[in-house]
């Protein structure tokens, strides 16, 4: 089984794969196999490699985790020159999202609008893997449809037949949103018809939603977004699970330094009117499961400034 980290836009960029990848558990593991890249958006020319290394700065380190570059657009002779560099460039995997729901996405035919358009995916797909090492794995996220449900197996009958190594189902269509609940029988309804692997996407919060997931769709892989940031250690928690093993989840004093470092990690990476955005943005999720979240983001709400932020964080440190 493996577990990915899903490519949350303006949510999980490299501060926050690398922190969510530093939670360990048996033998110092991460329970996190590989994560995938926000979407690099791709329009009608080879992007320079600094676009690229902005966007996976893993790609440029050493002794990292694997990070699968992923692209968006709707161009296949672009896609692919573009899929090519970043192979060129050390990517383990090109990843295609067919799956992002923003209307400013959409409206400039990427994402989950392509999901009207087969045919499409079809030539983007075949033309990515034709452009890309064959040792590259080329693989595709999808969502169950655009306005509806209705398209979601021909259209991932077109990415497999066209080449694909592999196929994330985020189980709503992009009118479902991320509203309650996720679809898993139409995962289910997927992997039964293709192939290749298929990896469950949507609405794993818990340990307990796992289970439900996995018993649904059948499924061996899975990614998880929002519930990794809820749960920092979910994915160990599921590790554990299915090893049969005893397994204490994280608290709040596990967590706590974790915060921190993302927070100083962050700090001179955006400009200073946004001080702190990136933290109060994970304390949302946080505060799901930990109720010292739910506080500590109402200290700092209104902070702007470093030093008064990183106090606060220090004395959640030392707090008994």
């Amino acid at each position: 089984m493996r577990i990915f980290l899903a490519p949350m836009e303006g949510v999980v960029d490299h501060h926050m794969r690398h922190t969510l990848h530093a939670v360990k558990g048996k033998a110092h593991k991460s329970g996190i196999d590989l994560c995938v890249t926000e979407f690099v958006r791709v329009t009608e020319h080879t992007l320079p490699r600094k676009v690229f290394l902005r966007a996976c700065p893993e790609l440029s380190e050493t002794g990292t985790y694997p990070v699968r570059v992923q692209l968006l657009g709707s161009n296949p002779e672009t896609l692919a020159s573009n899929a090519f560099k970043a192979a060129q460039l050390g990517a383990p995997a090109i990843d295609l999202n067919f799956g992002c729901p923003a209307k400013t996405v959409n409206k400039s035919r990427g994402g989950a609008c392509l999901l009207d358009e087969t045919g499409l995916l079809g030539e983007i797909v075949s033309a990515v893997r034709e452009a890309v090492p064959a040792e590259i794995p080329v693989t595709a996220k999808i969502r169950l449809g655009y306005e509806n449900r209705e398209p979601y197996m021909k259209n991932a009958l077109a990415i497999a037949a066209a080449g694909a190594d592999e196929l994330v189902v985020h189980a709503r269509s992009k009118v479902d949103g991320y509203k309650p609940p996720a679809y898993w029988e139409y995962i289910a309804d997927i992997r039964q018809a293709l192939s290749i692997p298929v990896v469950a996407n949507g609405e794993i919060w818990t340990l307990d939603d796992f289970i439900r997931c996995r018993e649904v769709t059948g499924c061996e892989d899975f990614m998880l977004g929002r519930g990794l940031l809820a749960q920092p250690d979910l994915a160990l928690q599921i590790k554990a699970y299915t090893a049969g093993e005893t397994y204490l989840p994280l608290t709040w004093v596990d967590i706590a330094p974790l915060v921190h470092a993302f927070f100083l990690q962050t700090c001179d990476a955006y400009p200073r009117k946004y001080m702190g955005n990136r933290l109060k943005q994970w304390l949302h999720y946080l505060q799901r499961t930990y109720t010292e979240a739910q506080a500590l983001f109402a200290d700092i709400k209104q902070l702007r400034d470093r030093d008064p932020i990183d106090a606060r964080l220090r004395r959640e440190l030392h707090a008994p």
